[in-house]
């Protein structure tokens, strides 16, 4: 019998395939290649069967159909990809509160439109001269209501109080036409007039009203937009690099591995993408505000407020106002002469129009209140819908988008073969990926840009907080570029601003610089009244401390 040399046998060992599970011919990468072209690359180069994979930076080191070039490039197309499911499931939100933005602004818009236009029907035949040679009146008006909705910088009381005195002077003047009155009586005029109401309770009342129906409405329209914004910032906020690795693994290695079947685990996919979305889950607090916030307001809308008889009838109560003025004419102006003297008489002679209709006039207004009702409604389904938007996210994507598998499936992706995902997941936001598996978070340097809206988030929270208590804030930009954090804690006058006032009845709003957006923010929760732009720059000091210090 011959017997072959031990050298020979271990020669024939080595030469045997390396791999059991597919004898002694390598595995096609046919599925890879026809993945990899569909993608919109050369299959120039592409492995027609497994190679060995010690090239590769970010799959694991087995046998491949992927080169080098190939697992860049699913890396960058990886990327690019989740990046555009993050954008379309913001797009997603951001049209949800963009229409009822819409729906809401539409109907507040048609409201007041539809009280003035029948105020211009119903006066001319009613007041004559009394309103034609006053429509700019009315119309300035009108105007001012519309610009303080789209925050304007105008004091609505002031507004109001500055249209009841100009319709009063040239009322007086035109009900008393005998007269020779001059501007300086004209001022003395209103000064005594107003101790005794000349229009009644009608401009306190309506004051009281408007300002509240109007205040909630604009803080209401403004919140569904600084959300959609805020979502449209954050969702085109970059992948680090750390998580384009990861988000590789997860999508393409399976595919270079062979493994194109193989569904990625669903924990796997969770910490994946909780580790590249911790930043945002920080918006959830502050995001939960603002849904909340915009649900009270809403129920003030429909409610106490009362927006839609308030604004719908503001034309009815100047005509109820107008008719007061006339009754009481005769009183008013011997008061007015008691306390002012007797003006000249005039030399143009009396006009007839003191002869015009007197007495209660009645106006109707249609009722729009079971539109606004299924608006709020709307409205607030919307709203508890989205309140956990940002928390629910990873695990969205991860079912629509990634398409992982079942929890309980033990035959899934888990990032190295075919098998059970064993850690356990991270919970939400920056804090807890501390020991995240999958991820490489710095949880010491959070992203600004999600900052900075987690600020932007907390005034507005802060401005429907005020609103809902009929506060009127205000807000302008600062020339300063601040860097600093907000805290909820409430401020009072002293700290926020004073209240400035021309007449007892006359107050400003309260104003606040809103930080540019190269602040810093503080996720977390907060009160709901307003911070100071001082306030808020001091406590950025106690934030990026801490922070310098963990460096």
């Amino acid at each position: 019998m011959r017997v072959f040399p031990w050298g020979f046998w271990l020669l024939c060992v080595a030469s045997a395939p390396a791999r059991g599970d597919s004898g002694s011919k390598a595995r096609s990468c046919a599925e890879v290649r026809q993945l990899y072209g569909a993608k919109g690359f050369s299959l120039s180069g592409v492995p027609q069967a497994e190679i060995s994979g010690e090239h590769l930076r970010i799959c694991p080191q087995g046998y491949t159909c992927c080169t080098s070039e190939m697992e860049e490039n699913f890396a960058n197309k990886s990327r690019s990809e989740f990046e555009a499911m993050m954008k379309e499931a913001g797009r997603s939100v951001q049209a949800t509160l963009t229409a009822q933005h819409r729906s809401f602004d539409s109907y507040f818009q048609d409201l007041l439109n539809k009280s003035e236009k029948a105020l211009y029907d119903a006066f001319p035949s009613i007041y004559g001269e009394l309103y034609t040679q006053n429509v700019k009146v009315f119309k300035d008006l009108y105007s001012e209501l519309r610009r303080y909705y789209r925050s304007s910088n105008i004091n609505l009381e002031e507004a109001l109080n500055e249209f009841w005195t100009r319709l009063l002077e040239r009322l007086f003047k035109l009900m008393n036409p005998q007269y020779h009155i001059t501007d300086e009586y004209l001022d003395c005029m209103v000064k005594h007039a107003e101790q005794h109401k000349p229009f009644g309770e009608v401009p306190r009342d309506l004051k009281v009203k408007a300002t509240r129906a109007f205040i909630a409405a604009r803080s209401y329209a403004q919140g569904f937009l600084v959300g959609s914004d805020v979502v449209k910032k954050v969702s085109q906020v970059s992948l680090s690099h750390e998580c384009t690795r990861a988000i590789m693994k997860l999508m393409y290695c399976p595919h270079c591995r062979g493994m194109s079947s193989v569904r990625p685990c669903n924990n796997y996919c969770l910490n994946v993408v909780k580790g590249c979305l911790a930043n945002q889950a920080d918006l959830n607090t502050e995001w939960k505000y603002l849904m909340d916030s915009l649900i009270v307001v809403a129920d003030r809308i429909d409610g106490p407020y009362n927006v839609d008889a308030v604004i719908g009838t503001i034309h009815m109560r100047i005509a109820e106002a107008i008719s007061n003025l006339q009754e009481n004419k005769d009183s008013i102006t011997a008061k007015v002469f008691q306390g002012c003297g007797n003006p000249k008489i005039s030399t143009k002679g009396s006009s007839s129009e003191d002869k015009k209709r007197r007495g209660k006039v009645t106006l109707e207004a249609k009722s729009s209140a079971q539109a606004l009702e299924m608006l709020v409604l709307d409205a607030k389904g919307n709203l508890t819908a989205l309140k956990t938007y940002w928390i629910t996210l990873p695990s969205s994507l991860c079912s629509k988008k990634v398409m992982a598998s079942s929890a309980s499936d033990d035959k899934c992706w888990n990032g190295m073969t075919k098998g059970s995902y064993l850690p356990e997941v991270m919970g939400d936001g920056l804090a807890n990926q501390i020991n995240n598996p999958e991820v490489e978070v710095d949880i010491t340097k959070p992203d600004m840009t999600i900052r900075q809206q987690i600020m932007q988030l907390k005034i507005m929270t802060n401005r429907l907080g005020n609103a809902n208590i009929g506060n009127d804030v205000d807000f302008q930009d600062t020339s300063d570029d601040m860097s600093g954090s907000g805290s909820g804690d409430s401020c009072p006058d002293d700290v926020c601003g004073k209240r400035l006032s021309k007449s007892p009845s006359t107050r400003q709003p309260e104003t606040h610089a809103i930080p540019k957006q190269s602040g810093h923010g503080v996720n977390g929760a907060s009160s709901r009244s307003l911070p100071s732009a001082s306030l808020l720059l001091l406590l950025s000091v106690a934030v990026i401390a801490p922070q310098h210090l963990w460096r």
